[in-house]
């Protein structure tokens, strides 16, 4: 399957630490700056199905705000309970200031 990129966020709308959440072609995505790269996860913890909007980033894992878990945002694997399932994480790409997501994943 051939990538489909869409244009999601400019890079000044993504705050290290807190992350934006974006709504691309009916799909909920958390975007997350750590350092200068960026990460694109569904919006959704696998363990309640809630919005990760307004979770934190530690390192390279994003905690869920209602009851701490954790998820990698490299691999979006659940990496402290109450969360045991993944979570899905989008390919994305900073062409100058515009990001973009694959939504073919």
């Amino acid at each position: 399957m051939s990538p489909r990129w869409v244009a999601v966020a400019q890079v000044q709308e993504v705050h290290a630490q807190s992350g934006l959440v974006v709504e691309a072609e009916g799909e909920f995505i958390a975007i997350y700056r750590v350092d200068d790269s960026f990460y694109a996860v569904e919006d959704r913890c696998s363990h309640d199905g809630g919005s990760l909007e307004g979770g934190h980033t530690i390192g390279d894992q994003v905690v869920c705000p209602r009851h701490g878990a954790r998820f990698c945002l490299r691999t979006g694997a659940a990496t402290k309970a109450p969360a045991y399932a993944p979570i899905t994480v989008y390919p994305i790409k900073r062409e100058q200031d515009q990001l973009w997501v694959d939504l073919n994943r």
